[in-house]
């Protein structure tokens, strides 16, 4: 039996992102693969339970098959 938590709140302080294309390094002649970059800030610790946090991870694991098509 799954023990449900109570909702704790976190305020989102800051939520920055950008999308770039890598075309080389010093260890790759070429690599032309696109990538995101995400940072979150938030002001509180919030709890998730494994449900949730799997959702989390399968929402980028969708978000990194969209990339993967451009």
């Amino acid at each position: 039996m799954e023990t449900i938590l109570p909702p704790r709140l976190a305020e989102l302080a800051d939520f920055q992102w950008k999308l770039g294309l890598a075309v080389s390094c010093d260890s790759c002649r070429s690599l032309k693969y696109p990538y995101v970059a995400v940072m979150l800030k938030v002001t509180k610790c919030f709890e998730m339970t494994i449900p949730q946090f799997q959702n989390l991870c399968r929402q980028f694991k969708e978000i990194a098959a969209v990339i993967e098509t451009m």
